[in-house]
Order: structure tokens, then sequence, then C-alpha cells
């Protein structure tokens, strides 16, 4: 397997693990939350107070913040961005290597 083609990948597998932990998440999500309802509701689990709606929203809140991780965040910010980012750094480095070698050039031809 060529490396490009190694590189695409494990890239593809990556993402196929993210998300099969994102669906993971959102049945334990599910799950846990009926828990909290019943544990509060019919166990009799501190029933004077509805504490399963904060433990739920809480969750639920994390849970956004695993989904926009998979299907934003990483969706744009993978190895090709992380390429073409390094790419930019490196020509911006050697245009300043370029320009501080003709100042110097241009300093020493003056300078004679």
């Amino acid at each position: 397997m060529e490396k490009d083609q190694h590189e695409l990948y494990e890239y593809a597998r990556n993402r196929i693990k993210q998300k099969k932990r994102l669906y993971f998440h959102f049945v334990l999500f599910i799950l846990g939350s009926i828990f909290l309802i019943v544990a509060n509701n019919l166990l009799g689990f501190y029933p004077e107070t509805k504490w399963w709606i904060w433990a739920v929203t809480i969750w639920g809140f994390i849970f956004v913040l695993h989904i926009i991780k998979v299907f934003i965040t990483d969706a744009f910010m993978n190895k090709n961005w992380e390429r073409t980012q390094i790419d930019k750094l490196i020509q911006l480095q050697t245009k300043k290597i370029e320009k501080l070698n003709a100042d110097l050039e241009k300093k020493a031809t003056t300078n004679e």
C-alpha cells in the first residue's frame, strides 16, 4: 500500500472510530437519561426535587460538544488542512529568508 493510500485509510478508519464513539455516546445518553428519570421519579431518590433535569441538561450539553467535535471541527481540520497550514508557514519562512539574504547581499555590495 502506498503512503498516500495508507494515510487515506488511516484517516477513514479514525473518522469511523469517532463516529462509532459518538453513536455509542448517544445510546448511552438516552439510556442514562431514562435511568436518571426513573431514579428520581419511581425509585424515590430525592423525589422532592427534579435533579434529573439538571443532570440530563449538562450531559446533553457535553453530547452537543461531542457532535461539534466530530462533525464540524474534525471534519475540516484534518490532515489536508494541517498540510496546507504547514505549507503556508514554510512558504512564508522561505520568503522571509530570501528577503533577508537579498538584504544582506545588497548591504554587502554597497559596503564594498
